[in-house]
């Protein structure tokens, strides 16, 4: 079980530039560290909707894969926002393996 000090060090900046440096060449032209930004900026809305994010507890929780990618889908609908549905998976990806790599996710 992860404490609360292990989300401490779940850095946004960081997380940016791993998943922009971890991209396939090809996407490094069409995904921005902007859309980066926005999609971790949905799935922490998407977190709080699901009341996966309590400030006092760090336990772990299921999240459910398909529908966060419904809700981004969504979201990037409603906003206008020009991201594939591809751009999404390889940030979806990229978010988890910055997760692992820090100890949030196992």
């Amino acid at each position: 079980m992860k404490t609360e000090d292990d989300l401490l060090f779940y850095d946004d900046v960081e997380a940016v530039k791993f998943i922009f440096q971890n991209l396939p060449a090809d996407l490094k032209e069409t995904i921005t560290e902007e859309k980066i930004e926005y999609v971790l900026d949905v799935i922490y809305e998407f977190y709080d909707e699901q009341g996966l994010i309590e400030e006092d507890t760090a336990e772990e929780a299921f999240i459910d894969e398909e529908d966060m990618f419904v809700y981004l889908k969504k979201c990037i609908k409603e906003d206008a926002m020009n991201i594939s549905e591809e751009e999404i998976s390889h940030i979806l990806e990229g978010e988890y393996e910055y997760g692992k790599s820090i100890g949030v996710y196992e």
